[in-house]
């Protein structure tokens, strides 16, 4: 009895998945198959989304693009032309378009490098065992959940030439004899922006960094330690190289952001004294408060363009080759 309760129960196993097939049932690790309800389904749950994308960011895009090329100013909508690229040509004829690229350039340059080395140190930091060192990480990425513009009238505040904090230290260190008009002087006003963008952004980087080096195995670094190789060999051999597609990236994606980030130099100068605080962005806008829709749609596609070249050119120059690993 037992062996022909065995043998009957061997034979039905293969019978009865046969049979589940059959049925239409489907079997443990096999993919369902793609019928034309199961796509109109997923198309069903996709539509509110796209539809929602469609209206309010490609349908915005196109419009304003279309106004790059039209005579678009609120002071007279009775006459919305087509212009071609004039909009372009007097964009480049403003005597201040070459203070706002040199700014932008100093603003984006003089941003990135100090945030790259001091995300880079912080999350070296970080990466090691000790004590609170949670209570660290959570202060260091704190100002990212801040808004930029409210993070750029607190450092309004802080170089205030009346009552502003940073002139108060520097006098009791005996670093300067009297205050300085930081966000009034057209040599200063540049450097106080700048100083309160890289406290900002550096918190990016120690995260996406931090990440990032976490996942480099510990045998790495024993197996370097035995070799006799030093704290700089071991950066620049071991480090760099096993994360460089995150530094890349992470460095792509502060570029355009820091590109497009007109909140903090609204907070603490508006774009002043005399236009030399003013980026691109920000100079954007204030063609925009003037009503002059054109002019400042031109300006956006100029905006767009210079950062799609910039990210194809960058993405070529930081691609890994195949086959070679760090």
């Amino acid at each position: 009895m037992s062996v022909a309760s065995t043998t009957t129960t061997k034979t039905s196993a293969p019978h009865g998945g046969e049979a589940s097939r059959k049925r239409g049932l489907p079997r443990r690790g096999r993919r369902r198959e793609f019928t034309t309800r199961r796509g109109l389904s997923i198309a069903a749950f996709m539509a509110p989304a796209a539809v929602f994308v469609a209206v309010f960011t490609y349908y915005p895009m196109v419009a304003g693009g279309q106004m790059a090329f039209r005579n678009w100013k609120l002071t007279d909508l009775t006459d919305t032309s087509w212009v071609g690229l004039k909009n372009l040509r007097d964009v480049f004829a403003d005597p201040a378009w070459g203070t706002v690229l040199g700014n932008t350039a100093v603003w984006v340059v003089g941003s990135i490098v100090p945030q790259l080395v001091i995300g880079f140190a912080l999350a070296l930091w970080l990466r090691r065992r000790f004590r609170f060192r949670g209570l660290y990480q959570a202060l260091i990425f704190f100002p990212w959940a801040i808004s930029g513009f409210l993070i750029g009238i607190l450092f309004r505040w802080l170089f205030n030439s009346e009552f502003g904090v940073v002139n108060d230290l520097l006098q009791k260190a005996g670093l300067i004899d009297e205050p300085i008009a930081w966000l009034a002087d057209p040599k200063t006003a540049m450097v106080a922006v700048l100083v309160a963008n890289i406290w900002y952004g550096v918190t990016f980087f120690a995260i996406m960094i931090l990440a990032a080096l976490q996942s480099i195995p510990d045998e790495l670094y024993e197996a370097a330690a035995l070799d006799g190789a030093g704290k700089a060999r071991t950066l620049f051999r071991i480090t760099i190289p096993y994360i460089r597609t995150t530094l890349a990236l992470t460095v792509l994606l502060r570029v355009i952001w820091i590109f497009n980030f007109p909140d903090l130099i609204f907070g603490m100068t508006g774009g002043g004294p005399n236009n030399e605080t003013h980026i691109v962005t920000t100079w954007m806008i204030k063609i925009t408060q003037q009503g002059d829709y054109g002019r400042a749609s031109a300006l956006g596609l100029l905006v767009v363009a210079a950062l799609l070249v910039f990210a194809v050119f960058f993405l070529l120059a930081t691609r890994e080759k195949k086959g070679v690993r760090p």
